[in-house]
């Protein structure tokens, strides 16, 4: 019998260290591929299709409703208001069910002994059922854990707010992207041509020198000299396609369009120049009163005070009410349903000598999240200052840059017409269109720096490129909601409100 119980001993012990012994598989080529084919779908799921050139605040309205980072944005801004409703249940009391089955192999005897003589007093007796069915009802609520468990909520609302101020930023830094990424997309739309077209007549300029030089026709030292300097006009070309063939494919990311998708821009026919018409002073006020960071940082502040109420909360003894339903199925009981409730008082002392330090330690928290909001906001205005000097450098350059394509493309004009007359070679027309075409990227480029750092001065300044309510989710509406607070700025219009109240 004994060698059966260590038989049976020993099997048990070695299936406890067997199950402790985890094992992780890799994960099969096939479930990899049926992930990547999942996501390829999930990725541009329910878009919008494209129609027609796409204009810049439709590229913004697309990006702000189909950008993945945006949606992941969205998404932690709903996880915060379940982690709020799920906050404000810690403040109802506790109820607790208990329900189950008991029973004994025995029965619960037991007597009594005399403390005086040692003798036994009572033969054995018992008072309870060897089986029985018992369940507990239970409420407790406790008045120092409510008010704790109050203001978790309040801070699990500020961080819910904290996460809609982080949203909007990441919109506003969206839209810059998509700002920046179309005007330089536009100057791919207006050059690419003209450089693969420029970059076709190089090459036949080539082929026919190459041809000479072959038949040795003319002087060798002259035509390697002329296929030298087609191929570096051919090298200054391919850089040039370089830097603009990725601007669309940057614009595709940014709006969430599959990749290789054929995208056509609303070019516009002139450079409009946008005009800054609000003061310094009042996009000073705007960027402090309105800027995501800053905001974070006055929520971060009620965090801290918060903190210290409830370190000076946990100082005071806990008042704690409880009332219970039981039932017990014993025979052997008079009443087997029963209720009870009581009151107590508890109390930590210890929380009297920690409190000190913690309330310490909560005020310098206090302190350190004002430290840090004049930190920042020191930073906000050099953001706001640095944006405005560099929208006025983007603007003489851009004013410098069209002047030089201006007079490049007349001396291309007199460079054609002297071609024709055969008083120039093709390699001074071909180096005079490369020129040409170098004035018009530096004007194009510098133009989209220029539209850039206009829109940069108001994002430094914290205003919402979209209002708080837009009549749809179609695209459409939102390019409509963009352009009209757009426009809206640029009269110098920057009442408009662009945050919500905080919560009290």
């Amino acid at each position: 019998m004994k060698r059966s119980h260590k038989l049976f001993g020993a099997s048990l012990l070695a299936l406890a260290i067997g199950g402790c012994a985890v094992t992780s598989d890799p994960i099969e080529r096939s479930v990899s591929e049926q992930r990547a084919k999942s996501d390829l779908q999930n990725m541009y799921k329910d878009q919008e299709p494209l129609s027609g050139p796409l204009t810049l605040h439709q590229a913004m309205a697309r990006a702000v409703k189909y950008n993945l980072e945006g949606r992941l944005k969205i998404m932690e801004e709903a996880l915060a208001k379940r982690q709020l409703d799920l906050a404000s249940f810690d403040m109802l009391p506790r109820m607790a069910l208990d329900a189950g089955y008991a029973g004994r192999n025995n029965v619960s005897a037991s007597s009594s002994q005399s403390v005086r003589t040692g003798t036994q007093s009572l033969e054995p007796s018992t008072s309870q059922d060897r089986d029985r069915n018992v369940a507990d009802l239970t409420m407790v609520w406790n008045v120092l854990d409510f008010g704790v468990s109050y203001i978790n909520a309040k801070q699990q609302g500020d961080q819910r707010l904290i996460v809609q101020e982080r949203r909007r930023k990441v919109i506003n830094t969206i839209v810059q992207d998509v700002r920046s990424a179309y005007w330089r997309a536009v100057a791919a739309e207006r050059l690419l041509s003209q450089i693969d077209s420029l970059m076709a007549r190089v090459d036949t300029a080539r082929n026919n020198s190459q041809s000479m030089s072959d038949q040795r026709i003319g002087d060798p030292v002259q035509a390697l000299g002329y296929q030298r300097s087609l191929i570096e006009a051919t090298r200054q070309l391919q850089e040039q396609r370089r830097a603009l063939s990725l601007a669309k494919t940057e614009l595709s990311t940014l709006i969430n369009l599959p990749m290789g998708t054929d995208l056509k821009l609303a070019t516009p026919d002139d450079y409009q120049i946008p005009q800054l018409k609000v003061g310094m002073a009042s996009l000073e006020h705007e960027a402090l009163a309105s800027r995501p960071e800053l905001r974070e940082q006055d929520y971060q502040t009620r965090i801290s005070t918060a903190e210290t109420r409830k370190a000076m909360l946990r100082l005071l003894p806990g008042l704690e009410f409880s009332a219970g339903g039981h039932y017990d199925s014993n025979s052997f009981l008079v009443n087997n349903r029963w209720a009870d409730y009581g009151a107590k008082v508890t109390w930590n002392l210890f929380n009297v000598i920690s409190a000190p330090a913690a309330i310490d330690v909560a005020k310098a928290g206090e302190e350190v999240a004002k430290a840090r909001r004049q930190a920042m906001s020191i930073a906000v205005l050099a953001q706001l200052y640095v944006a405005n000097a560099n929208y006025q450098e983007a603007l003489n350059q851009f004013k410098t840059n069209q002047q030089l394509s201006q007079i490049d493309g007349q001396i291309l004009e007199q460079l054609r017409n002297r071609h024709q007359a055969a008083g120039i070679g093709e390699l001074d027309l071909i180096q005079g269109e490369l020129i040409t075409l170098q004035a018009d990227l530096r004007r194009d480029l510098s133009y989209a720096d220029l539209r850039n750092a206009y829109g940069q001065i108001f994002a430094s300044a914290g205003l919402d490129p979209l209002p708080d309510q837009v009549q749809s989710t179609q695209v459409q509406s939102i390019a409509t909601a963009l352009a009209n607070r757009e426009a809206a700025w640029a009269s110098g219009d920057i009442t408009v409100p662009v945050v919500n109240a905080p919560a009290k």
